[in-house]
């Protein structure tokens, strides 16, 4: 079972990560088609680039924080009783793991832009997030195999978005001049956060469509018509979602490419 609080925390994250992603993704195309190349993380030019690692510390921070809260705060320290691991937390212990390999992934990122003990190219970091990506899956994977019903539809939809995370993020490694390799990194990333949302308001907040309920940590629904109807929902909603998504990012683009646009730089012939 999870929380509201739990949702909107990594949601948030991966929200404000991949609309920054989407943004910059278009503007160094537009800038120069030519030169493009994949980014695993994007610099901030304000105040004279004394801000450039923003985004790293946001991720490695947040991931962080997140951490704390599912492994101190929610356990209440409490992590074995009679000498067993206490299976109360099991959903805290799995959310932890997952935080942590996203922690590491912005820790050793900041260690290989800001200093000279591990200069890993932009493919290996690419690989890197792509791992942390795959524990984050694997852990979405088997909650929607032991959450039924309503609840395990939520996150096998989620899952479904990571996976293309994951993708993305491999063939970034791959194709490290693709820019449609790029953009789909950071559309999967912004519909992750979206979908978090989403998750959040329906299951653990004031959303739960009509017929089912919450008892004991338990989503149910009356009836298999309700849980069917709860499922047909949650398709609306991820239509909207990609649909909001995909018309924002050719609203940037037209924005950046009027802006920022080199139209004297022929783009490359190759849609890779």
């Amino acid at each position: 079972m999870g929380s509201f609080i739990g949702h909107i925390l990594p949601g948030t994250l991966f929200l404000l990560v991949g609309v920054w992603h989407i943004w910059c993704s278009v503007v160094r195309y537009v800038s120069s088609p030519n030169t493009f190349r994949v980014r695993v993380w994007n610099p901030v030019p304000a105040f004279d680039g004394r801000l450039k690692h923003l985004e790293l510390y946001v991720i490695s921070i947040g991931a962080f924080i997140d951490l704390c809260i599912e492994l101190l705060v929610a356990t209440q320290l409490k992590f074995f009783v009679g000498g067993i691991l206490n299976s109360t937390y099991l959903n805290n212990f799995e959310h932890s793991g997952m935080l942590l390999m996203f922690f590491i992934f912005g820790v050793v990122t900041l260690l290989s832009e800001k200093t000279r003990y591990l200069p890993l190219p932009e493919g290996s970091l690419c690989l890197i997030a792509a791992t942390a990506f795959t524990a984050e899956y694997l852990l979405f994977y088997f909650h929607s195999t032991t959450h039924k019903g309503l609840e395990g539809y939520y996150h096998v939809l989620l899952a479904f978005l990571i996976g293309l995370c994951i993708l993305s993020s491999i063939a970034g490694a791959l194709l490290p001049t693709s820019f449609p390799v790029d953009l789909c990194k950071s559309i999967a990333i912004t519909l992750q956060g979206i979908w978090f949302y989403q998750t959040a308001f329906v299951l653990y907040g004031p959303m739960l469509p009509a017929g089912c309920k919450m008892k004991d940590n338990i989503i149910t629904c009356h009836s298999s018509e309700s849980e069917v109807r709860g499922e047909l929902l949650a398709n609306v909603q991820i239509f909207f979602a990609v649909l909001a998504v995909h018309v924002g990012t050719v609203a940037s683009f037209s924005f950046a490419a009027s802006r920022y646009g080199n139209f004297e730089e022929p783009a490359p012939k190759s849609g890779f």
